[in-house]
This record gives structure tokens, C-alpha cells and sequence, in this order.
């Protein structure tokens, strides 16, 4: 039997902030209600309210800025589904692509992957990996994770290579839609699992983390995938158009 687990406090109500950036109540440029006036409206804690606004301004849904308060900025560049690799990801056909399916299976929740997903620790979740190949040589580890509400009446848990993406299988089994993805990059050692995979990478190699989370209009995640590239064989750039 699956259970749904209900984001934290502070995830929804950043969503409910972020809709209402995104229906004109809180146009770009303007200032968010205070944060007295959030406690007062949503009747939840300082600390609610202070993890939620920094959640987005990480995000770049806000920015503070000194002398006027935390500003609108509206939906990021990063929203607007201009991450390629993102896409990539969400649009892969596995049955296709260069690579293979090495592992599907419910596993804890990665705690990096948790608060993307607004799922408490220790939850289980599915997860599909799969190893992108070139020339027989690994070169991306994708590891897809998905709650298990959205599991239900699909092909996802199954180990076999899906035909067509998953976004696609997703859209048309749970009668939902992507809206927007947002990337995450970092860096961090491969854990030993990973490591092998990868090619056997040397103690002490990192690799870059690309953590896409795909959501609905609501901003609710609805898959979270972890790309790993090592850092010796990638270099990622992004070029920004200053205001």
C-alpha cells in the first residue's frame, strides 16, 4: 500500500507564494507581504514563514534587497525550461538511448533529494538509474526519483527500458503535466556504487551534481533526478543576460 506524504509546512507555503507570483497578485518588482503579515495571513510560525522566503529567493522567485525588503523577481530564467540537460533528462527515451537501465527499485529518500521532493527523511521512494554511454565509455549517471503517489497505474517500477520518455508515460497514465524544471549544480565525491559505474573513478575524483527538479504549474515536484558527470570529462557554462 502506498501513502502520500504531505510537503512541510514551509514548502507549501512557498508554493502558494509562488502561485500567486505567477497569477499577477504579487507582480514582479513589488514587495511580498512582510513577514509579520505572511504569520498573520497563513497563521503559521516566524520560522515557517522566514524558511519558506529563503527557499525562494534561492530558487530566484525573490531577491532582498537593501532598503526595500524581499522583491519580486518572477519566474527565473532556470524555470522557463531553458536547462538542457534538464530536458534531456525528462525527454530521454530509454528504450533508445545510448546506455542501459542499471537499477530500479525503492530506496530511502536521498536527503539532498527530500526537500526537493518535500518528503521527510527516511521515506521511501522509486528510484530509476541509468547509465549514459558513448563509445562504451560511461559519461552520465541519471538517477530519476519519483513519490509513490505518482508510481500508481504506471510502468515506472517496472525493469525493463521504457519506450518513449518518462514525461510522456507519466502525462498520459497519471493525467498530469511538467511545467517547469529547475537545476541545482554542485559538486561532491562519488559514492562507491557511483564511483564504479562511472568507470571506476580514483579515490578523490569529484563529480558534478545536477540536481533537476521537474514540477506542475503549482510548483509541486513531480521528479527529481540526479545527473552525476565526472569532473575531469565535463565542463558546464551558462551565459546570462545582465538587466
Amino acid at each position: 500500500m502506498a501513502y502520500e506524504v504531505a510537503a512541510p509546512k514551509y514548502v507549501r507555503l512557498a508554493q502558494t507564494i509562488q502561485r500567486r507570483i505567477e497569477d499577477g497578485t504579487y507582480p514582479p518588482g513589488t514587495r511580498v507581504p512582510s513577514e509579520n503579515q505572511l504569520v498573520q495571513a497563513f497563521g503559521m510560525s516566524r520560522p515557517t514563514v522566514v524558511r519558506a522566503l529563503e527557499l525562494l529567493k534561492r530558487d530566484g522567485w525573490l531577491e532582498s534587497r537593501q532598503g526595500y525588503g524581499t522583491i519580486v523577481r518572477g519566474r527565473p530564467e532556470v524555470v522557463e525550461q531553458r536547462g538542457r540537460r534538464g530536458l534531456e533528462v525528462l525527454d530521454r527515451d530509454e528504450s533508445q538511448a545510448p546506455g542501459r537501465l542499471v537499477e530500479v527499485g525503492e530506496v530511502p529518500v536521498p536527503e539532498r533529494v527530500a526537500s526537493a521532493l518535500g518528503l521527510p527523511k527516511r521515506a521511501e521512494v522509486l528510484m530509476r538509474r541509468f547509465l549514459v554511454e558513448e563509445d562504451g565509455e560511461a559519461v552520465e549517471l541519471v538517477s530519476s526519483y519519483f513519490p509513490a503517489g505518482l508510481v500508481e497505474g504506471t510502468e515506472l517500477a517496472s525493469a525493463e527500458a521504457l519506450s518513449g520518455s518518462v514525461r510522456e508515460h507519466v502525462e498520459a497514465r497519471q493525467k498530469v503535466r511538467f511545467d517547469h524544471v529547475t537545476e541545482r549544480v554542485s559538486a561532491r565525491l562519488a559514492e562507491s556504487g557511483e564511483a564504479e559505474l562511472l568507470g571506476g573513478l580514483p579515490d578523490g575524483v569529484p563529480v558534478l551534481s545536477v540536481l533537476v527538479i521537474a514540477c506542475d504549474a503549482s510548483g509541486q515536484a513531480l521528479q527529481v533526478s540526479e545527473v552525476l558527470l565526472p569532473a575531469d570529462l565535463h565542463e558546464l557554462e551558462d551565459t546570462y543576460r545582465l538587466n
